[in-house]
């Protein structure tokens, strides 16, 4: 397969096995409940062991005002019952809390609740009953095996974040090989689209069109995809992604999703010999809601995207472009680091600004042998691995430290609908692309921008190591989910002023910091937005406090339109405080602008 076009996967040949899971016990408390001033003809008995009671007094009673009367009334109710009662303290909605001396069984419980039903001056009396998450173990058959999701080590911690969100109301867009059809993924798939312009390497015939099912991506000769290729049997690599995203969950089969409850907009790039960056970028301008001509409009934009594809050499700008534009919609991108075991930097889109960039992890928190790494990697997330860095090249010995996931058991054209295990970054990304999933869901005002910062500022460290570097770490779903729920995401600095650009000149406009101590973070992220024609006339630098310059755009783009971008400038020798600049330089006649905005988040 040619370089440019290589997927970042890495196939297991053989079944999992069962992996031990953990449980969590789920319990409820039956209240009872009364109506005020009657007695009800049967009470719903508790449950579990009692501690305290609610009782909650009519207003014209003494008790619903002294607290001493309370603790009377507490003390005589118990005694009659033959039980300790004693008045504890006033809730905010003005109910006592009567402790029984520790926990009670039940019958106990209710001995001392009838003699408060009894009296005509109380309203309602009720176990102080407990409430329980409601993110329970899923009963899917193969969820036991989805370490990734779950195991304390070096899983993602996915389970506690279903308590705040599970990605309702969220696309996300996986540009990929398509979709083969799958009973575990169909209940969350919406329309998408076929991309392929080549009706050859579609395998359907007629090139790009609305069914993105998925033909097949086999080779059947070795050099059939270009020198060095080999045959290989097809992958069904985008329903095995899918399925990570956002996988039915709770219906008694399969495995779960990390946002299961997103859908999946299957948009198909990748065919026979890979995908062509062409295909690749209408793709994410269509996904993202921009228009692409003979295509018609997408009915439900993505807001989140996810690429596990690539090839070597740097970010190009047409899929720079084509990433910008998508952010500026408002849409996450989420692509995969690469598995050549090489700085991520010399790859791409993993290289490209404006993405989240994912590394792979394995099952012990290492980076796994094969991900790829660097300072352009932004976070790590599972991608496990089907044999260990030392064992024969080609073998699978750990089929259980892979990533379980839908798939197909065609090795050609479709057959039986599967689980099966894969390794690779692209089995990373979309975990990260259902963390973002359930961030939008939870926060719908989130920004790509501050879902980026909210991922890696609330990674956790790999429990192992990571040679060469992955960002900020490993990606914790319920850290994350529980920043953006608890508190607002920490505002950027901002300059909203408008500085005209004109021909062959320079402007700066200016941002003052305070309230921030020690350094900038090595990750300063600096959103520009700049309205010019023909970029490629423009010189964009970051000015330190200290008048240190930090270039992010220089004269690319070409007769490209605006710079509307989030760029990530190393400012980790900086002093945070003070007031930095956005210098703007015009190096050519013609054509002018203007800074309308730009913005430092911390």
């Amino acid at each position: 397969m040619h370089a440019s076009r290589r997927r970042l996967i890495s196939v297991a040949a053989i079944s999992v096995t069962l992996l031990a899971g953990s449980a969590t016990a789920t319990a409820s408390v039956a209240a009872a409940v009364e109506t005020p001033g009657t007695a009800p003809a049967a009470t719903v008995a508790a449950t579990a062991p009692v501690q305290n009671l609610i009782v909650g007094y009519k207003a014209s009673a003494t008790e619903a005002s002294s607290n001493t009367a309370a603790a009377d009334d507490a003390a005589a109710k118990g005694k009659k019952a033959g039980k300790k009662a004693k008045f504890d303290r006033r809730l905010g909605t003005g109910a006592a809390l009567v402790n029984l001396g520790g926990t009670v069984a039940p019958a106990d419980a209710a001995d001392v609740m009838a003699q408060f039903r009894a009296d005509p001056d109380v309203a309602y009396v009720e176990p102080d009953s407990r409430a329980y998450a409601q993110a329970v173990t899923p009963n899917d058959t193969e969820y036991a095996k989805q370490w990734d999701l779950f195991e304390p080590t070096a899983g993602m911690n996915v389970p506690a974040a279903w308590d705040k969100t599970t990605g309702s109301g969220v696309t996300v867009a996986v540009i990929d090989t398509g979709y083969v059809a799958h009973s575990d993924v169909a209940p969350n798939v919406v329309a998408g689209y076929d991309f392929i312009s080549s009706s050859a390497d579609a395998r359907d015939g007629n090139g790009r069109d609305n069914n993105p099912a998925d033909q097949g991506d086999w080779n059947a000769t070795d050099g059939e995809c270009g020198l060095g290729s080999k045959a290989s049997n097809s992958s069904w690599h985008g329903t095995h992604v899918a399925g990570t995203i956002a996988a039915a969950t709770n219906n008694s089969k399969g495995v779960a999703g990390i946002a299961y409850g997103a859908k999946i907009q299957p948009i198909r790039v990748l065919g026979k010999c890979g995908g062509a960056t062409s295909d690749i970028v209408d793709a994410i301008t269509w996904a993202s809601g921009g228009s692409v001509a003979g295509v018609p409009a997408n009915a439900t934009p993505a807001k989140v995207i996810n690429m596990s594809l690539g090839g070597s050499g740097a970010c190009g700008t047409s899929y720079q472009n084509a990433i910008n534009a998508a952010v500026a919609r408002g849409t996450t991108v989420v692509v995969a680091a690469g598995n050549s075991n090489a700085d991520a930097a010399n790859f791409s889109p993993a290289s490209c600004n404006n993405v989240i960039n994912v590394a792979s992890s394995n099952r012990a928190g290492d980076r796994s042998y094969y991900s790829n790494y660097g300072a352009i990697i932004d976070v790590a997330a599972p991608g496990g691995e089907t044999r260990r860095a030392t064992d024969t090249p080609g073998t699978v010995t750990t089929p259980e430290n892979a990533i379980l996931s839908t798939l197909n058991a065609g090795t050609t054209t479709p057959g039986a609908e599967i689980y099966k295990p894969y390794q690779g970054t692209s089995m990373a990304a979309p975990h990260v692309a259902g963390l973002a999933a359930l961030l939008k869901s939870a926060n719908s005002a989130l920004t790509p921008a501050q879902i980026e910062s909210a991922i890696k500022t609330n990674a956790r460290p790999l429990a192992g190591t990571c040679t060469g570097g992955c960002g900020t770490g490993l990606a914790d779903a319920a850290a994350t989910v529980a920043a953006v729920t608890s508190t607002p995401p920490t505002p950027a600095f901002e300059n909203g002023t408008d500085f005209a650009i004109g021909d062959n000149t320079t402007v700066e406009s200016p941002i003052t910091v305070t309230g921030k101590t020690g350094n900038a973070p090595a990750t300063l992220k600096v959103g520009v937005n700049i309205v010019h024609t023909y970029i490629g006339d423009l010189k964009v630098d970051l000015v330190a406090p200290d008048g240190s310059v930090y270039t992010v755009h220089n004269r690319a783009g070409g007769s490209t339109d605006n710079i509307n971008q989030v760029f990530t400038v190393n400012a980790s020798s900086e002093v945070a405080n003070g007031t930095w600049k956005l210098r703007v330089n015009d190096n050519a006649g013609g054509d002018t602008g203007k800074i309308d905005s730009w913005n430092l988040a911390f």
